[in-house]
This record gives structure tokens, C-alpha cells and sequence, in this order.
């Protein structure tokens, strides 16, 4: 059984028309929802290595993430080219990839690659749109990760900032859809 975290970045800035895609920031919303999303992550995860797109908006939010999860500061963080796609097969190959000494990946990317690998992974459209900093935890009956890509994940649990800047529970597992 393997486990995959899935965080897209935080909400990016684009008042600056010049930049690249690499090098958008995030705004203020962004800047605002990282944290919120690192306080709700360390109240139901331990902390662990992190994997990042070397975008900056994406690592921004593991900044953001790290203000509110303190512990999480103190583990490793990786940055990783192949994060820095917006195609699910590119995802599936980099976790195929992964060592199998890892029992979980904590990943921070772009949509629509992180949507369509949910999708991909549980085997219907389960989920419209992860939004920015949007969290998705599967499940995945497998035992390598060379084993993806095949149907094999449930989703255990979702989190998005909407959900916390409502006042919904943190901890309550599966979102429900229009929350």
C-alpha cells in the first residue's frame, strides 16, 4: 500500500506580464492560503519529505505550507523538474519512478495534471478541479510505484482552502462537493 499527497500551488500572481510561467509568484490569496493550509495539513499529517516543481509560485507555497507547519521546515524538500508539467502521463511516469522505500510521496504541482492523475488513479471522475492550493490524499493499492499507472487509488481525503475560510472542520476526511 502506497499513499500519495497531492498539493497544487497556491494562487499565482500575474501582475507582472513579462515573467515567464517559471518565474509567476503568488498573490495575495495565495500568499494568505499556503499557511492556512499548512496549519490544517500538520493537525492530520506528520511531517515528511516534500517533493516540489521548481515553478516559483510552487515553491512559494512550500514556503506558505512551511510558515503553518513548522515541523515540516525541519524535513527534507526536493525540487524536481519533472514536477514542472501539466500532463498526467509525465506524473505517472515520475512516480513509477519513485524508490519503493518510500511508503508515501508528498508532491506540490500544477492542474490540470494533478486533476486528471486523481482521476486517472481512482478510475472515474471523482474530482472537477483541484484548486489552488487544494490538497487530495489517495490511497493506492500497490506495493511499487513502478506498478502505476493502473487503477488502484481511493481518495481518502481532500482539503481545500475554501472548506477552512468557511469555517469547515479541518479533519473531516472527504469533502463534500459544493463545500
Amino acid at each position: 500500500m502506497k499513499t500519495l499527497h497531492l498539493l497544487r500551488h497556491a494562487k499565482s500572481s500575474w501582475d507582472e506580464p513579462g515573467l515567464s510561467d517559471r518565474e509567476r509568484g503568488l498573490n495575495p490569496r495565495g500568499l494568505r492560503d499556503a499557511p492556512m493550509m499548512g496549519t490544517a495539513l500538520a493537525e492530520i499529517l506528520e511531517p515528511m519529505a516534500v517533493f516540489v516543481s521548481p515553478a516559483r509560485r510552487a515553491c512559494m507555497t512550500l514556503d506558505g505550507l512551511c510558515q503553518g507547519w513548522p515541523d515540516l521546515r525541519r524535513r527534507e524538500h526536493y525540487t524536481i523538474d519533472r514536477l514542472y508539467t501539466f500532463s498526467s502521463e509525465e506524473l505517472l511516469l515520475w512516480l513509477a519512478d519513485c524508490d519503493d522505500l518510500l511508503d508515501s510521496v508528498f508532491a506540490i504541482g500544477h492542474n490540470p495534471a494533478f486533476t486528471d492523475l486523481v482521476n486517472t488513479l481512482v478510475g472515474e471522475p471523482c474530482l472537477d478541479n483541484l484548486p489552488t492550493a487544494g490538497y487530495v490524499q489517495l490511497s493506492l493499492s500497490i506495493d511499487s510505484w513502478a506498478d502505476l499507472p493502473r487503477v488502484c487509488g481511493t481518495v481518502e481525503r481532500q482539503i481545500f482552502p475554501r472548506q477552512l475560510r468557511n469555517g469547515h472542520p479541518r479533519s473531516t476526511g472527504l469533502s463534500q462537493p459544493g463545500a
